[in-house]
C-alpha cells in the first residue's frame, strides 16, 4: 500500500467520522448509557445578565422579554452590563424605575469576557443565565432551565435557539438545517454526560460554578461550561429553554460571524490543552470529536482530492471517487455562481458543507492576524448563533 493510499484512507475516514460516524456513535451510546437528570421545581434567586455594546435597537424589547419570565417577580433581576456603548443603549436601561433592573455601565470597550467577569462578581443570586441582547426570549426559557439545577451534579444549562422561518431565504434555510443537525448532536451529549458548549444566546450557570476566563476570550460560551464540566459537574441541554432569532439572511453576514467563531476555536484549543485529555476532561472524546475534529476537516478534504488524484491509473473505483469530488465541488461552485441552482437540495447542501470548511481556513487565518477578534461589532441585522462554535 503506497503513500497516497494511506492518505486518502486516512482523510475519508476523519471527514466521515466527523460529520457521520461520530453523531453516529453518541445515537449508540445514549442508547446504551443515559443519564437522568432529577429535575424539578426549583426558584433560587436568578440574575439574567445581559452584555451589550451599541444595543439601543433591541435592548427594551430584551428587557421587556426577561420581566416576562414565568417566575417570581421578586427573585428575577436582570443585570445589563454595557460594554462603552456610545448610543442610547445606557439611557434606555436607566429609564426602568425598578429595583429589578440594573445597569453596569463600562466607561470603555473591552469586549464580552471582560464584562461576564466583572457582571458575576456583581451578583449574589445562586443561578445566571446568560443571554445576548437581540433574541427574544419564551416567558417560560427561566423556569424551564433552572428546575435542572434541583439536580445537583447540574453546574449548566443550555437552552436552544429557535429560528423564525418567515421570509427565510435558501441560504437560511442550509443554516436553519445545520443548525438542527448541531443541536441533534448537542441533545446526546447531553444525555450521555455533558454538551460541549452551550447556546450562547440563552444559557444557565451556577454561580459557586462560574472560573473567572481570560479577558480575550472569545467563546465564552464553550469555555465556561468547559471549566463547569472539569469541575466534575454536568452541562446539560434544555430544549424547552428557547430563545428566537432570525438566521443569517445571506452568505455575507454567516462569513463573519462563523470566521469570528472559528477563530475562537483555536484560540481555546491553543489555551487549554487540558481538555484533549481525559484525565483532566471527562469530556475528552467529545470535545475531540465535535471541536477539534471539524477544524482538522479541511485538511482531510484537501488530503482526499490530493490523494485521490495520484490514484487515477490504479484502478475504475479510484477514478469514479475523483469524479465524486469533482462533482461536489461542482455542485457548490454551481450554486455560489447560478442563485437558481442554489434552490437545488444537493447543491444547497454542497454549498453549506463546503462553506463552513472553508470558514474553517479563513478562520484560522483570522486567529493568527486578529489579537482583537473578542471585541465584538454592533450587530444591527440579523445572525445566527453569536459565539457558538463549529
Amino acid at each position: 500500500m503506497n503513500i497516497a493510499c494511506v492518505l486518502l484512507i486516512i482523510s475519508l475516514s476523519l471527514i466521515t467520522y466527523t460529520f457521520l460516524g461520530y453523531p453516529l456513535l453518541l445515537l449508540i451510546w445514549a442508547k446504551l448509557v443515559s443519564r437522568p437528570i432529577s429535575r424539578g421545581i426549583y426558584r433560587p434567586r436568578v440574575a439574567i445578565v445581559i452584555v451589550v455594546y451599541n444595543g439601543e435597537q433591541f435592548i427594551q424589547q430584551k428587557i421587556q422579554s426577561c420581566l416576562g419570565q414565568d417566575y417570581p417577580g421578586n427573585r428575577l433581576r436582570v443585570l445589563v452590563v454595557s460594554d462603552g456603548s456610545n448610543d442610547n443603549t445606557c439611557k434606555i436601561v436607566r429609564s426602568y424605575d425598578n429595583e429589578f433592573v440594573t445597569l453596569l455601565a463600562m466607561n470603555e470597550r473591552r469586549g464580552k469576557a471582560a464584562c461576564l467577569n466583572d457582571a458575576v462578581a456583581a451578583c449574589d443570586e445562586d443561578v445566571l443565565i446568560l443571554t445576548d441582547a437581540r433574541q427574544v426570549l419564551h416567558p417560560c426559557a427561566v423556569s424551564n432551565l433552572v428546575d435542572n439545577f434541583l439536580d445537583t451534579q447540574i453546574g449548566a444549562a443550555s437552552g436552544q435557539l429557535v429560528f423564525d422561518r418567515e421570509g427565510i431565504t435558501d441560504f437560511g434555510e442550509s443554516l436553519d438545517a445545520y443548525w438542527r443537525y448541531e443541536k441533534f448532536v448537542r441533545q446526546l451529549e447531553s444525555a450521555i454526560h455533558s454538551s460541549v458548549g452551550v447556546t450562547g444566546a440563552i444559557y444557565a450557570l451556577r454561580r459557586s460554578n462560574f472560573r473567572e476566563i481570560p479577558v480575550d476570550t472569545v467563546l465564552d460560551d464553550v469555555l465556561i461550561p468547559m471549566n463547569v464540566v472539569t469541575q466534575g459537574k454536568r452541562v446539560i441541554f434544555e430544549k424547552q429553554a428557547m430563545a428566537f432569532d432570525r438566521p443569517s439572511q445571506f452568505a455575507a453576514q454567516e462569513r463573519t460571524r462563523k470566521i469570528r467563531t472559528l477563530a475562537g476555536n483555536f484560540q481555546l484549543i491553543l489555551k487549554n490543552p487540558q481538555f484533549l485529555l481525559p484525565w483532566r476532561n471527562p469530556i475528552a472524546l467529545q470535545f475531540i470529536s465535535h471541536k477539534l475534529m471539524r477544524l482538522l476537516a479541511p485538511v482531510a478534504l484537501a488530503g482526499a482530492f490530493i490523494s485521490n488524484a495520484f490514484l487515477i491509473g490504479e484502478g475504475l473505483f479510484y477514478v469514479v471517487l475523483q469524479i465524486m469530488q469533482i462533482a461536489a465541488y461542482a455542485m457548490a461552485a454551481c450554486g455560489f455562481f447560478w442563485k437558481r441552482a442554489e434552490q437545488i437540495l444537493p447543491v444547497k447542501l454542497a454549498m453549506g458543507f463546503f462553506s463552513l470548511n472553508w470558514f474553517v481556513v479563513l478562520g484560522f487565518l483570522e486567529f493568527l492576524s486578529n489579537r482583537n477578534a473578542h471585541l465584538w461589532k454592533a450587530d444591527r441585522t440579523v445572525s445566527s448563533e453569536p459565539g457558538s462554535s463549529t
